[in-house]
Formats: C-alpha cells, sequence, structure tokens
C-alpha cells in the first residue's frame, strides 16, 4: 500500500509558566513522540481515554497546532515522483501556495460549536473553496448544491442559518465542508459522539460512501471501540501521548497483544442479560502528561507489571506483519489475561 503520511518523532508540549516573569517551569506532553505511517485509502481508527492525545495528534498532522518537534511527511498525488512534503516544517504560507492546505481537512466532534452561527449554510461551504480558488457567482453555487446533495441535503438548505438544522443535518455540513476543497485526508474528531444512534448510522454510512466516491483517507478519532470496528481499516490506540499498539482492526479485537487493549476492549457492553462479562477494572487515574511515569508509561495501572517495565520504556516494534505493541510482557499476555481471570473469579 502506498503511503499518505508518515509521522517521526511527533512531539507537541504546551510550557507551563510560573513565577513572576512568568517563566517555563515545566511542560504538558500532551503529545510525547508519536511513529505512525497511514495509507492513502484506508480509515485508520484512533482510541484512548481522554486526554491521552487523539485530537492533538490530528490537529498536528494537518498544522492547526504547530508540533513541538518531529516530522509530519505527506506524500502528495502532486509529489509521488519527488521528494515528500515535511507539513510539520513548511511555513503555512508555503503549505498554502503548493496548495497542501486544502488537500488536509478536518471534521470536528460538535458540528454547534465548529460551524459559524451568523453564516448562511452556503456561506459556511462556500469560505474554504473561496480562500483556495477564485471562484464565485452562479459556478460556485452549483458546486455548493452539488456538495450538499452529496452530504444527502438539498438546495432547500442553502439559506439556513445552523441553529435551523438538527444535529446530524450540521454534522453533514461540516462534512460538505470539509470534501468543499476536494481534499485527499481528512480527520474526523468523534464526528457522531454528539449524535443520537440512529443519526450516527446514517453519518457513518454518508462517511463510507464519500471515501469510496471521493477516494479519500481518514484518520477516524472515537472513543466508541464498537464504531471503530465497524468503519475502520485498522485500529491504533494510544496512552498518555504515546500509541502502545496498532494493528488491523480485525486483529485488535480478536488478538489483542497490550494490557491496556485488553481492558478497553473488556469495557464494551454486551446486550445479554445472561452474560457474565469478564472485565479488567483498571486502578488508579491516568497519570500527570506534565511528569509521566518512568519505563511503560502504563506500569501504574497494569496489574501484569514487572521489574523491566517499571525501569525500562518498551519501543514500539512490529511482532507480526503489520501489528505493532509497545510491552515487554506481549509474548505471554494471553497466558498472563487467562490466569488473571481464574484468579479473580
Amino acid at each position: 500500500m502506498q503511503k499518505i503520511l508518515e509521522l517521526k518523532g511527533l512531539k507537541k508540549h504546551y510550557p507551563i509558566l510560573g513565577g513572576v516573569l512568568r517563566r517555563e517551569v515545566n511542560t504538558v506532553k500532551a503529545l510525547d513522540g508519536i511513529d505512525l505511517d497511514i495509507y492513502r485509502g484506508e480509515c485508520l481508527g484512533m482510541v484512548g481515554e481522554s486526554g491521552c492525545g487523539k485530537t492533538t495528534t490530528g490537529k498536528a498532522i494537518i498544522r492547526l497546532l504547530d508540533p513541538t518537534c518531529g516530522n509530519v511527511y505527506y506524500h502528495g498525488k502532486g509529489q509521488e515522483s519527488g521528494d515528500p512534503v515535511d507539513i510539520a516544517r513548511t511555513k503555512k504560507s508555503a503549505l498554502k501556495r503548493l496548495g497542501i492546505r486544502g488537500k488536509l481537512q478536518m471534521v470536528f466532534q460538535d458540528p454547534t460549536t465548529s460551524l459559524n452561527p451568523r453564516m448562511l449554510a452556503k456561506h459556511i461551504i462556500a469560505e474554504p473553496i473561496k480562500t483556495i480558488e477564485r471562484q464565485g457567482g452562479r459556478e460556485l453555487e452549483d458546486r455548493i448544491i452539488a456538495l450538499l446533495k452529496l452530504v444527502g441535503l438539498t438546495r432547500d438548505h442553502l439559506l439556513r442559518y445552523p441553529h435551523e438544522f438538527s444535529g446530524g443535518q450540521r454534522q453533514r455540513i461540516a462534512v460538505a465542508r470539509a470534501i468543499a476543497t476536494n481534499p485527499e485526508f481528512i480527520v474526523l474528531d468523534e464526528p457522531t459522539s454528539a449524535l443520537d444512534v440512529s443519526v450516527q448510522s446514517q453519518i457513518l454510512n454518508l462517511l463510507k460512501s464519500l471515501q469510496e466516491t471521493l477516494g479519500l483517507t481518514y484518520l477516524f478519532i472515537t472513543h466508541h471501540l464498537l464504531v471503530v470496528k465497524y468503519i475502520s481499516d485498522r485500529t491504533a490506540v494510544m496512552y498518555l501521548g504515546k500509541i502502545v499498539e496498532i494493528a488491523n482492526t480485525e486483529t485488535v479485537f480478536s488478538r489483542p497483544l497490550h494490557p491496556y487493549t485488553h481492558a478497553l476492549l473488556s469495557a464494551i457492553p454486551i446486550p445479554d442479560v445472561e452474560h457474565k462479562q469478564r472485565r479488567i477494572v483498571l486502578s488508579g487515574d491516568v497519570p500527570s502528561p506534565v511528569n509521566p511515569p518512568h519505563g511503560c508509561r502504563f506500569h501504574t495501572r497494569c496489574p501484569f507489571n514487572a521489574d523491566l517495565c517499571r525501569k525500562q520504556e518498551p519501543p514500539l516494534k512490529e511482532v507480526e506483519n503489520g501489528h505493532k505493541v509497545a510491552c515487554h510482557r506481549h509474548s505471554e499476555m494471553e497466558n498472563l489475561i487467562a490466569k488473571w481471570f481464574a484468579t479473580s473469579q
């Protein structure tokens, strides 16, 4: 498969200022070294607890946030025969001049706050088009109507404000705005979490349809593991600013190797009152990203931690074809899980 994005050592730290002179006394390590390849045409799901760095990763990729260090190499269709563009190190003005700004888009979690309440739907969708291209008049309006039809709306919705739409319709407007510039890659930051369950399925089906029709690549950020199972080709699990496991979605759900992934999967509710669910309940709270633990970042909550886990940080390494995990005890995890359940009965 052909890569569209390569993340190398990507970090985003926020300074903590203190004292009379407001000097930097520490940093919040929201993203602390991400190595990740995203392939053209796939949907990569990204899951993890709140505050683990999922949204920060998405925003850093498309340069809504400036990374502290690291690289984001973009292999655009125009650069296939040449060198990739390092989005993290290229000036924003140069990204716009090279036409890369329009190729990377984002759909935010809550359309109520991501859409300008003072703008009509047609102006919301037209704004990114006019920023990149010189287009107006009847041609622009026809293009907006075509985009509305593509997301399941009609020309009757052109002259409405965001508050006049339902939640699902607002999210469709946000999707239409994201695809208005003919992007190649879209970050979907929990696009269904603010919607009713029935509307969620409609939006997910819309996103899958658009991916096939327009040849899009997605980074799908969510807390909902079953949504990831439905829409994603691969799944990356994040914990405290690091990726701890990544593999094909089917493999992550059937043969997880990291104890944190096991804990997340065991929390999925099963709609059967007679089924006795076996859960791995993690103790304690997520450590502070200001002072993350030494060694493995998960060892303070892991029921299977050993001396090596407390002393040495495990690298994210490939243990089988396409399956990477950052755990010292991954090879014995299946037996450890079985013994843990046996003794906890």
